[in-house]
């Protein structure tokens, strides 16, 4: 039986989004090929071993990471990785466990960005998902749009701003944005569930849709909004030789697809999307270039914009939502590929 060490939680602002993907997986694994080691990271950084994962309450509270249990540590002995507890005062080492394989359900900073494989690599524990590079590029939205630009992929227009040069030569920022046709979408470049977004549209309510994206991070991404576009995605699963899915269709509750309308409200998702074939067979080609353009393996999404006959790039993410109700699984599931299908696939695939 091979022990799976699954980590979720994390420092990000996607910390609970983290603990809703890990409890789904937690529920479907299988536990006659899989002994799984839960280990929360807390919002300020600690590892802590967990019975299970909490799940969501029932009055639109997210769960999160507790903090009482028992300190846990990865490292690297001579008999390979380990995966070591601590006594209640950090001080002694109370026991120790070989770890197999790992699944990293980390969303964000410090998780999806390529500082918890590069531990993981280190030590030699192989891991569902993206390699160290292409966590890298994929969490950080002004890299992978260069990244995309590269290898000639449609995009709408954007800018990347550092907050010093924000602070420092506002007027400069407003006269190069002028280019892009309003209204804009303002981001945080680091993070993602649509966290820290504001839809901006007029020019005066650009400061503080940049304040509210350097809220978390030093670089904002303003993106060109396509007005009555539809959201388009599709999951894609390999290394090499890749599989992508049909698209499918995000239909919003909101305004635009925000964090409420992702995780607190229910949005409809359409499987598969009522598309015309060439937009299937676009989506498949397009999807195929921008995994390959961040250098991705394991698994990933890729969301689109459809307007008319336009068709854009907008994002990939490296380690998707993965509940049961996320678009990823979803799309697989369409595929004939289940959820717990899914998940011993990854775990299959994994590798350093």
């Amino acid at each position: 039986m091979r022990r799976v060490l699954l980590l979720y939680g994390g420092r990000s602002a996607e910390h609970a989004i983290s603990c809703l993907s890990a409890r789904s997986v937690v529920d479907v694994v299988d536990p006659s090929r899989y002994d799984v080691v839960t280990v929360g990271i807390t919002r300020g950084g600690r590892w802590t071993r967990t019975d299970g994962v909490a799940p969501a309450t029932s009055d639109r509270r997210l769960p999160e990471v507790a903090d009482d249990g028992p300190t846990v540590a990865l490292v690297g002995t001579r008999s390979g990785p380990r995966l070591v507890e601590f006594d209640a005062d950090d001080a002694e080492i109370t026991s120790q466990h070989a770890v197999d394989v790992a699944f990293p359900l980390l969303h964000g900073p410090w998780g999806e960005d390529g500082t918890v494989q590069g531990l993981l690599a280190t030590v030699g524990v192989p891991y569902v998902g993206a390699d160290v590079t292409a966590s890298s590029i994929g969490v950080d939205k002004a890299a992978m749009k260069a990244s995309f630009t590269a290898r000639g992929l449609p995009q709408l227009a954007y800018q990347s701003v550092h907050r010093r040069r924000w602070e420092a030569d506002e007027a400069g920022v407003r006269a190069d944005l002028a280019a892009i046709p309003l209204p804009w979408f303002v981001k945080p470049a680091r993070q993602g569930s649509s966290i820290g977004i504001t839809k901006v549209r007029e020019p005066g309510e650009l400061s503080a849709a940049m304040h509210a994206a350097f809220d978390h991070g030093v670089v904002a991404v303003v993106e060109e909004g396509l007005e009555g576009a539809r959201e388009i995605e599709v999951g894609v699963l390999g290394d090499g030789e890749v599989q992508v899915t049909r698209p499918g269709e995000i239909l919003p509750t909101h305004e635009f697809y925000d964090f409420e309308a992702k995780y607190l409200d229910t949005s409809e998702l359409v499987i598969p999307a009522d598309v015309d074939a060439w937009v299937v067979a676009e989506t498949d080609r397009l999807a195929r270039i921008a995994y390959q353009a961040i250098g991705c393996r394991g698994l990933a999404r890729v969301d689109f914009f459809l307007r008319g006959d336009e068709l854009v790039v907008n994002e990939i993410n490296t380690i998707p939502g993965f509940t049961p109700a996320s678009m990823f699984p979803q799309l697989w599931a369409a595929e004939g590929l289940p959820y717990a299908g899914l998940v011993d696939r990854l775990l299959t695939d994994a590798r350093v």
